[in-house]
């Protein structure tokens, strides 16, 4: 004689499947949320916290090449209003890559009461969150000797070409993180 599943078994099964159907609709509506137009700018600002703030921006400056615009303070009000911080007040120091309203910027700070701990920067698997940035450059070549220059060597064995043609660089800044440097190398 054939066994049936339980009504128990077959509720469950149930359940199960308008909850898949469910998450699967709510993904599909996840997708098309926003639209290109839907943002004042194509640019993405972002901030690292550093452990010595005025090395990171002399390390951003002088070795990669970006030009500090400005710096402002947030209170530690708006900072933990937002959820930024949990009443810290902070600096900021703008610094941008190239010129004009689509620049790119980054966004540096440290909090002296309240320093943060470090990551595990040994390689870009070894924590989660953003890892690493790149930068694109017009001649990887005097990029690599300005970062050796400043004592910030190659994580490889020199530059490493790529598959389009280009060159690749990584190097790491003063609290560890990652920069790609990537372009090719100018013709003589």
């Amino acid at each position: 004689m054939p066994q049936f599943p339980s009504l128990k078994a077959v509720t469950c099964a149930a359940v199960l499947g308008v909850c898949l159907f469910a998450l699967t609709g709510a993904k599909e509506k996840v997708k098309s949320v926003s639209k290109p137009g839907d943002f004042t700018s194509t640019t993405i600002d972002f901030g690292i916290v550093c452990s010595d703030v005025e090395r990171s921006v002399d390390f951003y400056t002088q070795a990669v090449g970006m030009t500090e615009l400005d710096s402002f303070d947030v209170d530690a009000s708006l900072a933990q209003a937002v959820g930024l911080s949990d009443n810290q007040a902070f600096r900021v120091h703008v610094l941008v890559l190239g010129k004009g309203e689509n620049a790119s910027k980054m966004k540096l700070m440290e909090f002296k009461k309240a320093p943060g701990k470090k990551s595990n920067q040994d390689f870009i698997h070894s924590t989660l969150g953003m890892r690493y940035t790149t930068i694109f450059v017009k001649d990887i070549a005097a990029a690599n000797l300005r970062m050796i220059a400043y004592g910030s060597m190659p994580l490889s064995k020199g530059l490493q070409e790529i598959p389009d043609g280009r060159f690749l660089g990584v190097y790491r800044d003063p609290d560890g993180n990652f920069v790609e440097l990537v372009g090719p190398k100018a013709k003589k």
